[in-house]
């Protein structure tokens, strides 16, 4: 389950990683109450979808930047009746776009240098990896392609939990010194405190930034959770936003199927999750495109099946 970048910002603050100050909005009439919470002066207005590229999408009214530098509260209220309520299409969201339907406004940061933290779930090594870099404010992927020797990983048992030397290890080959180096080693065992707690299987800071006043703050945040584990954690399922999700696959969930939809024409359903990732393999290797994964399970009564 994945959600919004607020969200993710305000379960940090809650685990003691320092994030900018900022307050969402999901409607006009909530606008004065939100900003009311900033401090005067510079203000960035965010699109919340479940996409990555906001800052480069493009409406479908034609206003261009999901993510918006601005001077005033004014402005930032002008700002966000772009956004809100309109449909934002980035490189992630695909020709259909997403609606926004909240905005969210936070304190413009000075920057003094910019970098890249997560911590993710190693499904091949069975265990959590930290994954951090110099080059923050970019797309990891795109890290990896042209300069991989800039990404640093470091596995963490998952029995003994992430220990001092790790941290140590990651803050030296950032290049961290003195106060910051502290800052940076507390910081990271705060995340990977909130990324086992509430079964995470990825949270990201993207980018953390130091600030000209020798401060690190999280930028940018996004987390996704396990979905096996949302029965232990009734406050993280309260987060989820069903609208940034298939229509499809919401149906399917309510009705305990694993669903996933494609992007391709060839419909698929299947009696188990072996045999259904077999079948879309097949199709795959035959030049075909599946539509979707869909395990009815091998205890499918007729009603699901009809579903």
């Amino acid at each position: 389950m994945n959600i919004h970048e607020y969200q993710a910002k305000q379960l940090l603050a809650e685990f003691g990683v320092a994030v900018a100050t900022g307050a969402p909005a999901q409607s006009a009439d909530q606008y004065d109450a939100a900003l009311a919470q900033l401090p005067d002066g510079a203000i960035v207005v965010k699109s919340q979808i479940h996409a990555g590229g906001r800052g480069k999408g493009t409406f479908t009214h034609g206003f261009k930047g999901g993510v918006k530098l601005v001077n005033s509260k004014s402005e930032a209220k002008e700002m966000a009746g772009n956004m809100l309520g309109k449909t934002l299409v980035t490189h992630q969201t695909g020709a259909e776009g997403r609606l926004v339907g909240t905005v969210y406004f936070t304190v413009a940061s000075d920057i003094q240098k910019e970098y890249y933290l997560a911590i993710l779930m190693d499904r091949a090594k069975s265990c959590p990896v930290i994954i951090a870099s110099t080059e923050g404010g970019v797309e990891i992927e795109t890290v990896a392609e042209h300069t991989p020797e800039k990404i640093i990983k470091l596995w963490v048992d998952p029995a003994l939990g992430i220990q001092s030397y790790q941290l140590r290890e990651v803050a030296f080959r950032l290049g961290f010194s003195n106060d910051l180096f502290k800052q940076f080693t507390k910081l990271v065992a705060n995340l990977y405190r909130l990324f086992w707690e509430k079964d995470c299987s990825m949270v990201e800071i993207n980018p953390l930034v130091v600030t000209p006043d020798d401060r690190l703050l999280a930028l940018d945040a996004k987390i996704d959770f396990d979905d096996n584990a949302l029965f232990r954690h009734p406050e993280i399922s309260a987060l989820r936003d069903i609208n940034e999700e298939d229509p499809k696959e919401v149906e399917a969930s309510a009705h305990h199927l694993n669903y996933i939809a494609l992007d391709g024409n060839i419909a698929c359903m299947v009696n188990g999750a072996g045999l259904a990732m077999a079948t879309m393999d097949i199709i795959q290797h035959f030049g075909g495109r599946p539509a979707n994964f869909l395990d009815v399970g091998g205890g499918a009564d007729e009603e699901q099946v009809t579903a």
